[in-house]
């Protein structure tokens, strides 16, 4: 655990006490604050209530009185589509609002190290589509290579329920874009832009404001490195920000679109082949064909960003090569399922926009692909240039009908659950052929999380098999 400095027998006030928030209200209680912890669920609360906390209803009149800071749970809005009634009433009395990843930032580093040989560091790695797998990326290599690290954030650990870092020591944040908006503090080493693509627009009032949110990570803390996709407007522009000229290498530019051979630092792939040059030169290069968890050109973007992550820590081209070759993947993400008869079976649950469902399409051929849910803002056009490659879209969700209507000519079945369209792609399905489950939608019409989707998928198919 990490304990919050800085509210020592200070009020502190927790709003939402799911995984984050119980993290939180801990590591404030640790650091010596006096915690009050509310939820609008009874079993949040009762659980709050077990671990001793003192559960206080914060939307009462007076509840926020002589508190210090509210520290706000991810899922709770702040700000749009229209502020949580206990948000605005901290505004109004002049509380100071944060979340978990500020108290983490302000608490790290303390005087143990003074005594290291190695500084700890912290890598922060947000963006659209591909934080998950970078984020693990980073880790696994970093392990694979025998240094000493911890993945948390948005994956894995809460930041707060981690151990304090060791001599050395390296900390793998992935960060959404609900995290970076409201922290109070955010000075990462180094910090990651994977890509852009429209995503959680209500949330953030639109493109602007989601945008605003991603660089956030970068402005506020001013990280010794920036390691920046550049195959977007957004990556470009954040870069150029960034940068104090050409021969900057403290930004290092990433792409799977474009060949990058300036005069500073770029890590690109193109044609299954990654290749790191620093002012005009190359100094390294890896075959990423052979890397099974890594397929696609999306997943060549995460090797990339994951790659020049690693080389500002010191590790050598070969070592980090070493790291991709064992990495396994991630559960819902281009996660290889089964292969029977010649047919591949592939979980990609966490596509749950056009843009990574997009991605996803272009890295395989001859696709049986699964998709529809809750669709999100912005329509299905973007998916045009993968949908050559679907031989047939068999489409879930209480709005398949329309989610199918919207795929225009690609041939469709409307099968509304999942059993039933795992069971038509089977029977359909021939040697050469893959069964992708990519949705290009939320999965809240249907299952809790994109997690328990991509279950419902392995399960349906494992079943049949």
């Amino acid at each position: 655990m990490i304990p919050v400095i800085g509210y020592s027998e200070a009020k502190v006030a927790v709003l939402g006490l799911g995984r984050t928030g119980l993290s939180a209200a801990r590591a404030l209680r640790a650091g010596g604050a006096e915690v009050l912890a509310w939820d609008d669920t009874e079993t949040a609360r009762v659980a709050a209530e077990a671990e001793g906390f003192a559960i206080v209803d914060l939307s009462r009149a007076g509840a926020l009185d002589r508190v210090a800071s509210l520290i706000v749970s991810p899922g709770i809005p702040h700000l749009y589509p229209a502020p949580n009634r206990v948000i605005v009433a901290a505004q109004a009395a002049g509380v100071p609002v944060d979340n978990d990843i500020g108290l983490f930032f302000r608490s790290l580093a303390t005087d143990d190290w003074g005594g290291f040989d190695v500084t700890p560091k912290v890598i922060a790695v947000t963006g659209s589509n591909g934080k998950s797998t970078t984020s693990a990326l980073i880790h696994h290599v970093l392990v694979e290579a025998g240094r000493t690290a911890q993945l948390a954030g948005n994956i894995g650990r809460g930041v707060l329920d981690i151990d304090p870092p060791e001599d050395g020591g390296v900390v793998v944040l992935e960060l959404s874009s609900y995290q970076t908006d409201l922290a109070r503090a955010l000075t990462p080493d180094v910090a990651v832009f994977t890509n852009f693509s429209p995503d959680h627009l209500d949330r953030h009032a639109g493109l602007g404001g989601y945008f605003a949110a991603k660089r956030r990570l970068f402005a506020e803390g001013g990280p010794d490195r920036a390691v920046i996709g550049v195959d977007e407007p957004e990556g470009q522009y954040l870069a150029g920000q960034m940068a104090e000229g050409p021969n900057d290498d403290r930004v290092i530019r990433i792409s799977v679109d474009h060949k990058l051979t300036g005069s500073g630092w770029s890590v690109f792939a193109r044609k299954g082949f990654l290749s790191e040059y620093r002012h005009g030169r190359q100094v390294g290069s890896i075959d990423l064909r052979g890397v099974k968890g890594l397929p696609g050109s999306h997943n060549h973007q995460n090797a990339c960003a994951a790659y020049a992550a690693c080389r500002t820590l010191g590790l050598a081209p070969r070592v980090i090569e070493a790291g991709l070759h064992s990495y396994a993947g991630l559960p819902h993400r281009s996660q290889r399922v089964a292969e029977k008869d010649g047919i591949i079976f592939v979980n990609d649950s966490k596509a749950t926009n056009v843009d990574s469902a997009l991605k996803a399409l272009q890295a395989f051929e001859n696709i049986r692909w699964i998709c529809g849910g809750l669709e999100k803002d912005g329509g299905l056009a973007g998916l045009a240039p993968g949908l050559a490659h679907v031989r047939k879209a068999y489409v879930i969700g209480r709005e398949a009908a329309g989610f199918a209507r919207a795929l225009g000519t690609v041939e469709s079945e409307v099968c509304t659950t999942m059993a039933k369209a795992v069971a038509s792609a089977m029977s359909d399905a021939e040697s050469g052929d893959v069964v992708l489950l990519a949705p290009a939608a939320a999965s809240f019409d249907q299952y809790d999380n994109f997690e328990k989707r991509g279950e419902d998928f392995m399960a349906q198919v494992l079943a049949r098999l």
